[in-house]
């Protein structure tokens, strides 16, 4: 029998619809292809601060500041004015072959004087794909340049996220973006995921489990090679595996490993950086001494895309040594260092600086996390976990020992959906529900957040309970 083409399995929305066309005509991205064939787009239409209509007019609170990105919320005119007003004086400048442009510069510079680490030079650009994908590469042309050519792997984590591109999406360590996709690449190894509640042991601590997975860290650079790898990649706090908050003394036990074996680190900051987690950056929040850093989505609170990574000064100098032998550093894209994006970013900055942002993210953040920690006594809550203004809510079967729901149930997908009913965008990962609301949101629309989402978590228990499988 024929099977019926996925592109005809809807036909429900009205000739010349936006929805109707979207379906005509777009791919979507991490996206289940079959079922949005059956129930087709939700179209999203305006947005101000940290809310978002329809296109029927209903309203939505953003619980995830878009992708993780929004900070600044929506609609914010001095970044529009901003990007209006760089358009006109200078839409586009490059920065191949020595060119560069003011806004880029002082970008730059303003990145420089908030790392937490002694960075030294910039480099720009589009998304945290491309940044991470960058790091990479940087590692590699470093090493050539110091003559080890073998010190080229990269460690990284089970459920980290890194993004999708051929090296980064090889980073990531999620099946989702690996299955059919030929990944990861020879070259990238992954390590434990730093999850207490999901990889502890029977009568294991925490600080047993992170002795553990630490050693087995050990055991992997000792198995591969400590002459082959060249560094590890971490979020402070696994954002897109589930909200993944590693415990107390995690971070100085694994740089002391990496120190021992000479393995660079890189700090993806990528969704934690600029104000998440209650400081400018995830690793003062979870102590980590980055080598290098990957920045993006806040950066410009998403109001144009622009990415950075930002590096030591020795490796800038190795690079500039091997200048004579090998010409140009060939390396670059045509957007980097946009002059509209950099001029957006920049005032973001500023702004950010000028409201105390990240103050309130972490006054905010800690009603945030305490209403949260509410639901730790629903009958679905397995763990609650978060820092500043990121947090999950895992969902399962049976609270413990842990026993997820199966997958195929689809519980935290059906809560999600639950919690848009309710007027509510959150975003399920597996079987947790994450909450990354923008900085902006203030202490009464946390609480209206917290209640629309106890509605849709009730509204899952009943359809759980009436299911029979808890």
């Amino acid at each position: 029998v024929k099977e019926v083409p996925v592109s005809t399995l809807h036909n429900e929305f009205p000739p010349g619809s936006v929805e109707a066309k979207d379906m005509q005509y777009m791919l979507h991205p991490t996206t289940n292809l079959k079922l949005h064939a059956q129930k087709g787009p939700l179209v999203n239409e305006r947005a101000e601060g940290v809310y978002i209509w329809d296109n029927q007019g209903k309203q939505y609170l953003e619980g995830m500041a878009g992708l993780w990105c929004t900070a600044l919320g929506y609609g914010n005119e001095e970044l529009a004015d901003v990007a209006a007003q760089q358009m006109k004086k200078m839409s586009y400048s490059q920065l191949f072959a020595g060119k560069t442009n003011e806004p880029s510069v002082l970008l730059a510079e303003k990145l420089v004087a908030m790392a937490p680490f002694d960075a030294s030079k910039v480099f720009f650009g589009l998304s945290g794909s491309d940044a991470n994908d960058t790091q990479i590469k940087l590692m590699w042309y470093y090493n050539n340049a110091l003559g080890r050519p073998e010190k080229k792997k990269i460690i990284s984590r089970t459920r980290g996220y890194h993004g999708v591109t051929i090296g980064s999406g090889s980073l990531t360590g999620l099946p989702a973006f690996h299955n059919a996709f030929d990944l990861p690449m020879a070259g990238v190894v992954h390590t434990d995921c730093p999850h207490f509640y999901s990889g502890g042991l029977a009568g294991e601590s925490q600080a047993q489990f992170v002795d553990r997975i630490v050693n087995s860290l050990e055991d992997l650079i000792l198995t591969e090679g400590p002459e082959t790898i060249a560094a590890f990649v971490a979020e402070p706090i696994l954002g897109a595996g589930g909200v993944i908050v590693p415990p107390a003394g995690y971070y100085p036990k694994i740089q002391a490993v990496l120190d021992k074996y000479e393995i660079l680190f890189i700090d993806d900051e990528v969704i934690c950086g600029f104000g998440r987690t209650g400081q400018a950056f995830g690793a003062q929040t979870m102590d980590i001494k980055p080598t290098t850093m990957s920045v993006a989505k806040a950066l410009s609170s998403a109001y144009l895309p622009i990415s950075a990574v930002l590096l030591p000064e020795f490796m800038f100098d190795a690079f500039a040594q091997v200048s004579d032998e090998l010409g140009v550093f060939g390396h670059g894209f045509t957007y980097s260092g946009h002059p509209v994006c950099a001029a957006v970013a920049l005032r973001n900055l500023e702004i950010m600086e000028e409201r105390a942002l990240f103050a309130h993210a972490a006054d905010v953040g800690a009603v945030m996390q305490t209403r949260l920690q509410e639901f730790a006594d629903h009958p679905l809550v397995g763990e609650v976990r978060g820092e500043g203004l990121i947090a999950g809510v895992e969902l399962v079967k049976e609270k413990q020992p842990r026993v997820p729901f199966p997958l195929s149930q689809g519980v935290a997908a059906y809560c999600a959906a639950a919690c848009q009913e309710a007027g509510l965008v959150v975003r399920n990962i597996g079987d947790t529900i994450a909450f990354c609301p923008p900085l902006i949101i203030t202490e009464a629309q946390v609480h209206e957040m917290a209640d629309k989402f106890a509605a849709g978590l009730n509204d899952t228990l009943a359809w759980v309970s009436k299911s029979g499988s808890h």
